[in-house]
């Protein structure tokens, strides 16, 4: 029987992981914690407590320089810390002060790289912090899904890449599991899982973007994960991981618990 092998949660959207040894599935079908701040273009309409397409924010897709910060995010102080190359950068609350450090640091790093989408759109400029450290919103669609992809999968794609040492930090999912034939979780899509306590409806297929191209570690664009994944395995669009929401109520789930397929 498959069983999850890791759990991981992105405070900040676009942004490093944080590895979890339990998540917090609330009743709406989000993760405590995950996708809660933002860093947003100063051009956005949008209101800063709303969610907007990636292409508002500060992101991997975008900049993918952005791999070389290292996050930790207090969830019960509300702090910011980051560090460069394992390196010690700042660490800032997140009341109007530290947010204006934020993004000033956020800005002038960015505006140092070869690739980044600040340095020909000034209107983009001042970079603001958006969320409330607190309420999860700012996931790849107004909806929220959670994430959930196989090793077995990682593994087929990693040997049609020619990278044994491919990580799954690419893809960005929340839930990794192991006991599966590769590929097979794309056949529950309109069915029904359980994992430890909590049930899912998978939805869809995760559709991937360039920041699957961006080395996780480096920041720099390094593979053709796209065209591997459309060409290797005959995919109309690039496509890696499953989107699933709750069906009734939250709960937790666990490092090895259980994944049973429903009906």
């Amino acid at each position: 029987m498959p069983r999850v092998v890791a759990l991981y949660r992105y405070p900040v959207k676009g942004f490093t992981p944080e590895a979890c040894e339990v998540l917090d599935v609330l009743d709406q079908g989000r993760i405590a914690g995950d996708r809660v701040l933002g860093i947003r273009f100063a051009n956005s309409v949008v209101m800063d407590d709303a969610w907007s397409k990636k292409h508002e924010f500060i992101a991997l897709v975008n900049t993918p320089g952005m791999a070389r910060l290292q996050l930790r995010f207090n969830h019960q102080t509300l702090r910011l810390r980051i560090s460069i190359d394992g390196n010690f950068w700042f660490d800032e609350a997140l009341d109007d002060y530290g947010r204006k450090r934020i993004a000033a640091a956020i800005e002038n790093y960015v505006l140092q790289l070869d690739e980044n989408p600040l340095s020909f759109h000034p209107e983009r400029l001042p970079l603001r912090v958006v969320g409330d450290g607190i309420t999860s919103r700012y996931q790849d669609n107004e909806a929220g899904q959670i994430t959930l992809h196989s090793r077995e999968s990682l593994a087929a794609v990693a040997n049609a890449v020619g990278d044994a040492d491919l990580s799954e930090l690419r893809f960005r999912s929340n839930i990794a599991i192991e006991g599966l034939n590769a590929w097979e979780e794309q056949s529950w899509v309109g069915r029904k899982i359980r994992i430890g306590e909590v049930m899912f409806e998978v939805l869809t297929p995760k559709g991937r973007c360039l920041a699957t191209q961006a080395n996780p570690y480096t920041g720099e664009r390094d593979l053709p994960i796209l065209k591997t994944l459309v060409y290797s395995f005959n995919q109309e669009k690039p496509t890696f991981a499953i989107g699933m929401v709750t069906r009734g109520a939250g709960g937790k789930i666990y490092l090895g618990d259980k994944v049973s397929l429903l009906d």
